[in-house]
């Protein structure tokens, strides 16, 4: 059978959508689609329902995957060292990271491996996606606030993040019904759900009032008075220090997300990105 057939395959059925599965491999969105009835053709059998967001995979699409997801990895890891590793040895490692994660943690723990020559690509982006991206090959490893469930995908826990909900001092005390507005990152506010679903097992009052697509955006805008906003406590500590923000509640058990990172496969084949996994393993536990 064509592997590129599979590859297309897998892609649809872990990005649960043609057209993510599609931007995922750099194809058009009908060709995924010719390539999938294809597919389904040989096989003699439905491998996705298509529904009006998106598709379903058939538990016979289940079982094709979890046969071929391990060998298609086993060959994107085996092409993608050959290909992106330079001759010195250093290596490129393409490196995804959470936009809350990047500059408070994610850099200063690469700058030593920067120093001895290590070279780096970020890519920015929600866990989901970046999960996706590394299965299909396109990231060497990620660090995810969510546990990978993806097949041909391994994780190890690093430390837990902190969320905090918070505001200018003229916005406390807080008063959940005076409609304080709402900043968050997406206008399906990510933050703000995790938070009223933790602290106040509520849904959150209002749609946002203002949405930056970055996290630090997020951070100017609280401390100019804006509205109120969750973020990451490591993002926002030198501001509380500083009293230009206030927490807006001290709940007695705070929102956390555990944060991992996941490479592909259960054995890392390359030196570069084994001294990634190992340096943020290492940093993590002053995190």
């Amino acid at each position: 059978m064509d592997l590129a057939l599979l590859r297309t395959f897998l892609a649809v059925h872990r990005a649960g959508s043609l057209t993510r599965a599609a931007a995922d491999l750099g194809l058009s969105q009908p060709a995924v689609t010719a390539q999938i009835r294809s597919l389904e053709q040989r096989a003699g059998r439905e491998l996705f329902v298509r529904l009006p967001r998106g598709v379903q995979p058939t538990p016979d699409a289940d079982e094709l995957a979890r046969a071929v997801a391990p060998h298609l990895d086993a060959l994107a890891a085996v092409a993608h060292d050959a290909l992106l590793t330079d001759p010195a040895g250093q290596g490129l490692v393409r490196l995804g990271c959470p936009a809350s994660l990047t500059a408070t943690l994610l850099l200063p723990a690469l700058a030593p491996l920067l120093d001895e020559g290590l070279r780096v690509v970020v890519s920015g982006g929600r866990s989901d996606d970046l999960l996706t991206y590394l299965a299909a090959g396109r990231l060497d490893l990620t660090l995810t606030t969510s546990r990978p469930r993806l097949p041909g995908i391994s994780a190890l826990p690093l430390a837990d993040e902190e969320y905090v909900l918070v505001g200018a001092p003229r916005w406390k005390p807080f008063d959940r019904a005076a409609r304080t507005p709402l900043i968050d990152l997406a206008e399906d506010l990510p933050y703000i759900r995790l938070y009223w679903s933790s602290v106040y097992d509520a849904k959150p009052p209002s749609d946002a009032a203002l949405v930056i697509p970055d996290l630090r955006g997020v951070l100017d805008a609280v401390v100019a008075g804006c509205g109120a906003a969750v973020l990451p406590r490591a993002l926002c500590a030198q501001a509380l220090e500083a009293g230009t923000l206030v927490a807006l509640e001290e709940p007695e058990i705070p929102p956390i997300r555990t944060m991992f990172v996941a490479v592909r496969g259960q054995r890392v084949r390359s030196a570069p990105v084994v001294r990634v996994r190992d340096r943020l393993v290492a940093v993590a536990a002053h995190w």
